[in-house]
């Protein structure tokens, strides 16, 4: 067993809500309002800004942040438009005004925490979050000094028909229909998280808006085909995932394959930047050369 694997098995409980000892809080003014975020680190360090997942938030990388400044990295989080603490953004704020949370939307607003600090910076992207970095990846390559996806949509069009669980389902049932089964799963934690977890996840859910997981969803139904386009790009690219995660290892792999990018695979679930953040940012940490 590596240090990494070590320190990732003995970690204990926490309050996830609560923020390590020296991380910051602030907001930054997005297209679609005002988000969410968490810093750590020293101010002229290399970023690294971390993306969270649908229904997800910048607490997903509370385990992280200490690790990422301690290497001398400027690590940011921030909550996607809709979610958490970030729930007041959303397409009506957009000039002109439009009725749904789009991939252009998520796009745009990464923009704009990027434009708050220093770039090239190191960009990660969590689920949903991987085909939204990649997106402005391609879009402005010149913004990333590397990409990361994290457990992403790992298959173009409609996604969720390769989850291993109820995927061959899921083509016919709505996208407002799987997200709110969804939702109420995550609320239930069918999927077993730790109670630490579990507690702060059902918390979280008071503010996210259901119309923006609703659509983002649909999102995830029509996934676009990027790796061509990310292997042209020529950026260092880390695709890492979990063993058992709601992608076959096998799609991954696949994908990984056809944007040129490094694979690692972890052993837990879909979610590495909770579960196992020693061995997530070591990995990071090689992949961007330290």
């Amino acid at each position: 067993m590596s240090r990494a694997e070590r320190l990732d098995a003995a970690m204990e409980e926490i309050d996830w809500s609560v923020l390590p000892p020296g991380a910051e809080r602030d907001d930054v003014d997005a297209p679609s309002g005002r988000l969410a975020r968490i810093s750590m680190g020293p101010v002229d360090g290399e970023r690294v800004v971390l993306v969270p997942g649908v229904t997800g938030s910048k607490e997903d990388f509370v385990r992280m942040l200490p690790l990422l400044s301690a290497a001398g990295y400027r690590a940011e989080a921030y909550d996607m438009a809709g979610q958490y603490e970030s729930h007041a953004a959303g397409p009506e704020n957009l000039h002109p005004p439009q009725k749904h949370y789009t991939l252009d939307l998520f796009v745009n607003d990464l923009f704009a925490v990027l434009a708050t600090g220093s770039t090239p910076a190191h960009v990660l992207g969590y689920s949903f979050a991987g085909t939204v970095t990649a997106a402005a990846a391609v879009a402005r390559p010149e913004l990333f000094s590397s990409l990361t996806l994290l457990s992403a949509p790992p298959i173009a069009g409609q996604a969720l028909r390769a989850f291993k669980i109820l995927g061959p389902f899921s083509g016919p049932i709505p996208a407002r229909i799987e997200s709110r089964l969804m939702m109420w799963g995550v609320r239930n934690n069918l999927h077993r998280s730790p109670r630490d977890r579990a507690v702060f996840v059902r918390a979280r859910f008071a503010l996210t808006r259901p119309a923006s997981v609703d659509d983002i969803f649909w999102l995830m139904k029509h996934t676009p085909d990027l790796a061509d386009a990310l292997r042209a790009t020529g950026l260092p690219i880390l695709l890492a995932t979990g063993s058992g995660d709601i992608w076959p290892v096998a799609l991954h792999r696949d994908f990984a394959e056809r944007m040129g990018a490094t694979l690692v695979v972890i052993e837990t679930g879909h979610s590495p930047c909770e579960s196992a953040p020693h061995q997530l940012t070591e990995a990071m940490l090689t992949h961007y050369g330290r």
